[in-house]
Formats: structure tokens, C-alpha cells, sequence
């Protein structure tokens, strides 16, 4: 059965009608949005056509067609229509990034926040670096015998500090020692390479030094072990109750409660600036009625983050695209990377 361009444009109809109104579309209606071109028998036998190729399905309590995951795809790469975001709506978006660079962490919760008002969905915010992480330089901070500040400046210019308290007294002027120690032998080296070459320069420095410079590396390598890890910050997940889809209370705190607690199995991908994943491609079984919107940004320094948005498979996939699109610019504006991504590709 051929799936000829009439069949494609009622197709959009009942899609586009459905996201408006989250109710099943019949022929009556779908005839008024062409304008009366197409009697509603002819448009009843398309529906039926339609139905049969796995584009739409008709609910068991009314004779109106709802689109099937299979009908959202192709809307998705073929039928939908881009939209472009108006003055008022980037400079909004700016607005609600207009913080502090090197305060990454605030940028990442206040972005999802603005992107779930934006869109009415949840959302979800990632950064992550390409690479392993790794010390850059070290300062000790002396504060008296028995407490210093170690200060570590990372390889992505991110500082860390900590407060040690020794568990023997050290004395401070031998502090410069250990610092030339720490910037010849534990820089530039991961995490486990650190622990590694403890042991070797062990000869080199007193007990009471090395009990100082094992409590520094331990903190060093942990430090860089965390933050290196992908750092997920979810928003809005209350906007779920204001869907038809969650009228359900088990439904919705199911989805609720894996926002909440499974964040770290939200869609990652990898590749391309931007990927719609609706319904079934999910692969976590609590997104399996849902669709995922996720976009890249480069964060610069070899960092690279997401930002997704998860909602009902009956999402205006275009205004959300659009404005997750218009976020990820602006992210990768805000942290100085003024080449903007190439063009979305949505197809799976």
C-alpha cells in the first residue's frame, strides 16, 4: 500500500491537531482543517489506510485515530515543519543565562529550570569533559601544625580546595618542599597513575611530610575523579501533572521517581547536535511512552554538555526543537565558544 501525499497530509493533520488538543482526531474535523477539499468518506478510508501501515491507532472508545510512534517518526524527518524562534523568545533565553561563566554548576541548574518554564516538560542538563582530568598545579595553604589548604587548579582550570587536618605536626617551612614535590611528580597524570607514584617518591621527604603528601593525593585523585564524572541536573518534573498522558497518580510518579533517582539512564547520545527519540527508541523501560529532545553544547576546553527535555509523545516536537536548539546556542555562547553547531539532524 503506497503511502502517497494525501495520506502524508492528513497525517500531519491528525498529528498537529492531537498534539493541540490530546484528543483522538476524527474525519469530520480532519475535512474542516482541509478546507472541505477532501470529503470525510475519502479521509475515513485513508485513516483506515493509514491505521493498517502502523501510523496511527484508533483507541477502543472512540472512532477518532491518535498517531502511533511509527506516525511521530515520520512527521519527525519528513512532514514537520522548523521553526525559528522569535526576538522576544532569544532574548529571553539569553536572560536566563546571563550568569557568571566560571560558575558552571549554577549555569547548569538555572539553564534547566529555564528550559522546563520554556517548554512545559521536564528537563534534564549535563557537562561532562572528553577526557580524563588531571592536576595542573598545586599550592599548600599553611594554617597552623596541625591543618592546611590544599589547593588544586585542574587541568580544565577548574580550582578545588580542601582543609587537611594532619595527623602529625609538620613543619610549615618544609611546606615549599612538598609543593615542588607535588608540581614535579603528580601533575599532568591521571587519577591512578597519582596513587601509583605515591609509593616511588616516598624516600624522598621525612614521615611526617609523606603523611601530608598521602593525604593530598588521596584527596587530589578523588577530587579529579569527580569531576570528571557527568554531573545530570533534572527540572520541572512536576509539569508532568499538568498533562493529560499523567492523569494517572502511578503513572506520573513512576516517571517522577525516575527523574528523580535514574537520572544517569536519561538519553546521552553521543552523536550529532541534536536527537529526537520518541517513544519504543527509548531504551530505559520508563521512557517507553514517552519522547526525549536532546541537544548538544560545547562548553570549550574539551567539554561538551546536553540539555533534553522528556514529555508525552504527543510534544510539539518542532517548538521544542527550536528552543532547545536556541538554549544550546546560547550555552555554548556563554562559555566562549562562538561557533554555533552545524544544522539538527532529527531522523533516527
Amino acid at each position: 500500500m503506497e503511502l502517497t501525499d494525501r495520506k502524508k497530509h492528513i497525517l500531519k493533520v491528525v498529528i498537529e491537531d492531537y498534539i493541540r488538543t490530546a484528543e483522538p482526531v476524527g474525519s469530520k474535523a480532519i475535512a474542516a482543517e482541509m478546507g472541505g477539499k477532501v470529503s470525510s468518506a475519502t479521509i475515513r478510508n485513508e485513516l483506515s489506510d493509514l491505521t493498517e501501515l502502523g501510523y496511527l491507532e484508533q483507541p477502543h472508545t472512540s472512532a477518532g485515530r491518535v498517531p502511533s510512534p511509527k506516525g511521530y517518526r515520520l512527521y519527525v524527518n519528513e512532514l514537520m515543519e522548523r521553526q525559528r524562534l522569535s526576538l522576544a523568545e532569544t532574548e529571553k533565553i539569553n536572560q536566563a543565562l546571563q550568569v557568571k561563566m566560571e560558575e558552571l554548576d549554577r549555569v547548569i541548574s538555572q539553564a534547566g529550570k529555564a528550559v522546563s518554564s520554556f517548554v512545559n516538560y521536564p528537563a534534564y542538563v549535563t557537562a561532562a569533559g572528553r577526557k580524563k582530568l588531571s592536576a595542573r598545579r598545586f599550592e599548600l595553604l599553611p594554617v597552623d601544625e596541625r591543618k592546611c589548604i590544599v589547593v588544586m587548579m585542574m587541568s580544565d582550570s577548574r580550582v578545588k580546595s580542601q582543609l587537611l587536618r594532619l595527623q602529625l605536626k609538620v613543619d610549615l617551612d618544609q611546606l615549599p618542599t612538598l609543593v615542588t614535590l607535588l608540581n614535579t611528580h603528580f601533575v599532568n597524570i591521571s587519577p591512578e597513575e597519582m596513587n601509583q607514584r605515591l609509593m616511588a617518591v616516598a624516600d624522598q621527604v621525612v614521615p611526617q611530610l609523606f603523611l601530608l603528601l598521602s593525604q593530598t593525593v588521596s584527596y587530589a585523585a578523588d577530587a579529579l575523579e569527580e569531576a570528571g564524572q557527568r554531573e545530570i541536573v533534572t527540572a520541572g518534573a512536576r509539569e508532568l501533572l499538568k498533562l493529560p498522558e499523567f492523569r494517572d497518580a502511578d503513572k506520573a510518579h513512576e516517571l517522577m521517581s525516575f527523574l528523580a533517582d535514574s537520572k544517569e539512564n536519561l538519553p546521552m547520545p553521543d552523536d550529532g547536535p541534536m536527537k529526537i527519540l520518541i517513544g519504543p527508541e527509548n531504551v530505559s523501560e520508563a521512557l517507553k511512552d514517552t519522547s526525549v529532545v536532546v541537544a548538544s553544547y560545547d562548553i570549550g576546553d574539551d567539554m561538551r554538555g546536553l540539555i533534553g527535555v522528556v514529555g508525552p509523545t504527543r510534544m510539539d516536537y518542532a517548538a521544542v526543537a527550536a528552543r532547545l536548539t536556541g538554549f544550546a546556542e546560547g550555552l555554548t555562547r556563554l562559555f566562549g565558544k562562538h561557533e554555533l553547531p552545524p544544522k539538527e539532524d532529527t531522523k533516527e
